[in-house]
């Protein structure tokens, strides 16, 4: 439940890797001939990973997924390869991409890319593949991926999670530092979120269930908007539905409780690649660097830097990278 905001044209970094804006109607007519596993072989891997010197990095057109990308760029580039990024906006049009080859690499989150494919493979009612466990999503995201010629690789440290933030001030009034310690107060809620939030099961339903929050009504605002989250700092709703990396809540005066008894999934980030172009070691090796280094609070950050300092994605993944020690600095 993670909409994209819209896709803002951004000038590019004479430093940074390349970025193409391709239109969705050719990404679209060439997917139409992907060649992707046949059907008799999907399950089996029955090559060995591919290992290409050029590759194209996908972006889901948001600030957080360009950041992923042009870092997945910039370590790929120090590690010997020519990469291109590709902002295509929705995983309607890129997962095909993915499979066919015509995009190698694609920053996703374990469990909502899990349940997509689980949709993919066995139909829209298909039960979650996704869970708040990460070892079990992993263990049924793999397996998904592989039928459709994709190798998932290693999750970081990094999650991207769908949560409930408050009011500061409310938060201190009624002592409220966890999800539980809302339930436990008995307040009704009122709750700015996606319409969608009404059905889903870890929305209004979850909160209901696992945590007996007094959800009274949605106020369809959208997931972390906002006007919705100018609706709980005025006080017309109580909570709204944001993501750990959200990096606009203090300036709303927000503060997110805990997810105590985890009732969302484990939205680790994870890179996706096509495996017969892009699973080789050298792109595991220097895919890999990241995660240990990666953290949610960095992310949030280098959101920040985005969408409240107005500065390039390009630039702030560089400058987060060198930092790190992962690149050398840019001395030009």
């Amino acid at each position: 439940m993670r909409p994209p905001p819209p896709t803002r044209a951004r000038p590019r970094s004479a430093a940074g890797p390349r970025t193409a804006l391709v239109p969705v109607a050719a990404l679209l007519l060439s997917v139409g001939c992907a060649t992707g596993p046949s059907l008799e072989n999907r399950g089996e891997v029955t090559a060995p990973p591919g290992d290409s010197r050029q590759l194209t990095i996908g972006s889901a057109g948001f600030t957080e997924s360009d950041l992923l990308a042009r870092m997945y760029a910039l370590l790929l580039d120090r590690a010997g390869y020519r990469t291109t990024v590709l902002s295509v906006t929705n995983r309607e049009i890129y997962e095909p991409a993915l499979e066919s080859g015509q995009i190698d690499v694609v920053p996703e989150y374990a469990a909502t890319f899990a349940d997509w494919l689980a949709a993919r493979a066995r139909g829209p009612g298909a039960a979650p593949a996704g869970s708040p466990d990460l070892r079990a999503t992993m263990a049924a995201l793999r397996p998904l991926a592989a039928a459709r010629g994709l190798a998932v690789l290693d999750p970081g440290r990094a999650v991207d999670r769908n949560a409930f933030a408050v009011a500061a001030s409310y938060a201190r009034e009624h002592r409220l530092r966890t999800l539980s310690d809302l339930g436990a107060s008995g307040l009704p809620v009122r709750l700015a979120a996606g319409d969608e939030c009404v059905k889903r099961p870890y929305c209004a339903p979850g909160l209901r269930r696992t945590y007996g929050i007094d959800i009274t009504g949605i106020d369809p605002k959208g997931v972390g908007t906002t006007p919705a989250k100018q609706a709980v700092r005025g006080g017309q709703d109580q909570m709204v539905l944001t993501t750990t990396t959200d990096a606009t809540l203090d300036r709303f005066g927000l503060v997110l409780l805990a997810d105590d008894k985890h009732l969302q999934n484990a939205d680790h980030i994870v890179p996706v690649v096509n495996r017969a172009r892009a699973g080789g070691p050298g792109i595991v090796r220097a895919l890999d660097r990241l995660n240990t280094v990666l953290t949610t609070g960095d992310l949030a950050s280098l959101n920040q830097r985005v969408d409240s300092w107005r500065r390039l994605p390009d630039d702030v993944a560089r400058t987060y990278l060198e930092e790190k020690g992962l690149i050398p600095a840019d001395r030009s």
